[in-house]
Parts: C-alpha cells; structure tokens; sequence
C-alpha cells in the first residue's frame, strides 16, 4: 500500500478538506486530514471518520496501524508555522 492510494482515499471521502496527508510504509501510516468540519467532531468522532473509508485496508491488513491528525485550517497554519520556526 502505498501512501498515495490512503491520501486519494481520504480526499474522495472528505472531499472538503484543504489538505490531505499520509506517510509509512509496511502497513504503519500515519494521516493528517486538514478539515475544518472534521475538526469540530470530538477526537473520537474524528477517528472514527477517518478509519471509515480505509475499513477493508485494515480487514486485509494494508493497514495495521495508524496514526491519526486532524486540524483545522487555523490550527494547520500555526502547526507548520512551528515546524518551520522550531
């Protein structure tokens, strides 16, 4: 599996979202998903939206772990803000 296919994935079930992010390899990933609809759900919400569309990835073991990030397009801005700063 490769991370394109979980981004392309994730952009079709959240077509609103601004960006769309995956990295890994040997079935761990990890996923940003900037959307500010999704960011208002509770964290749990966000999670469970998030492994809905790659449910059958993880039924045949594409996918083994993931690791989730949800932020919103304000919250997005200061994040890489501090990455490029720190």
């Amino acid at each position: 599996m490769e991370p394109k296919q979980i981004e392309e994935m994730l952009k079709q079930a959240f077509p609103n979202a601004s960006e769309v992010h995956a990295q890994g390899e040997n079935s761990h990933y990890g996923v940003i998903v900037v959307s500010d609809e999704l960011a208002q759900l509770s964290k749990v919400k966000q999670q469970q939206a998030v492994y809905a569309p790659l449910a059958e990835l993880f039924s045949t073991n594409a996918i083994h772990a993931l690791t989730i990030k949800v932020f919103s397009t304000e919250q997005w801005k200061k994040e890489r803000l501090l990455n490029i700063v720190g």
